[in-house]
């Protein structure tokens, strides 16, 4: 199993930042990527970015341009710093790690979330 901690969460007007990270341990399995989801209430969970082994991106249409992803291999780390936020960015953001279990196989686990409040 994977234990997170994450942190950075919290209430800020419209335009301004925050900078969430998520620290995790405990798996034997290679860590192939690291990234952030949200879930605002009513609706599903959405990629918002992720970084992989090898420190490609991948992010949400709706953060390009705002939101960066970077992480830490050596210490199994990941941060996003988020600018530029809008009311709509409110939502509990979750840490999501992928590990390789073997050749063919992955598997995934879930941080406990932290949420995030944008007012107008």
């Amino acid at each position: 199993q994977v234990q997170f901690v994450e942190s950075g969460g919290g209430l800020v007007q419209a335009g301004g930042s925050l900078r969430l990270s998520c620290a995790a341990s405990g798996s034997t399995f290679r860590f192939r990527s690291m990234g952030w989801y949200r879930q605002a209430p009513g609706k599903s969970r959405e990629l918002v970015a992720t970084i992989d082994s090898g420190g490609s991106t991948l992010y949400g249409d709706s953060v390009k341009g705002r939101f960066t992803i970077s992480g830490d291999n050596a210490k199994n780390t990941v941060d996003l710093q988020m600018n530029n936020l809008k009311p709509e960015d409110t939502a509990v953001y979750y840490c999501k790690v992928v590990v390789d279990v073997d050749w063919f196989r992955t598997s995934q686990f879930w941080g406990q979330g932290t949420q995030v409040t944008v007012s107008s």
